[in-house]
């Protein structure tokens, strides 16, 4: 069973691109978290307020598209994002 995530495309006011993400990112659906990200040109911000558990496959999929992404995170997931040492290779808000 896949743990239920939307993910929706969308821009900033400047432009950026922008994908919202709302649920959980486990590894049943980390698959679709990584096609989204990659059907994306360029960089792309990914909004997790409204995701409210990220396990390891999830990290490591932003860990594999660190180069072009910014995250903006809840204070639920900023530990999460230091610990693991992504918020040392991308620019991430919130924290």
């Amino acid at each position: 069973m896949t743990t239920p995530l939307a993910l929706t495309p969308g821009r900033r006011p400047d432009g950026t691109l922008l994908l919202t993400a709302v649920g959980e990112i486990d590894m049943t659906n980390t698959g679709a978290l990584c096609e989204a990200l990659d059907a994306t040109h360029g960089p792309v911000v990914l909004d997790l307020t409204g995701v409210e558990y990220l396990d390891s496959a999830g990290i490591n999929a932003l860990f594999a598209r660190a180069d072009r992404i910014e995250l903006v995170a809840t204070p639920l997931l900023a530990p999460v994002l230091t610990i693991s040492g992504l918020a040392e290779l991308t620019t991430v808000h919130g924290l």
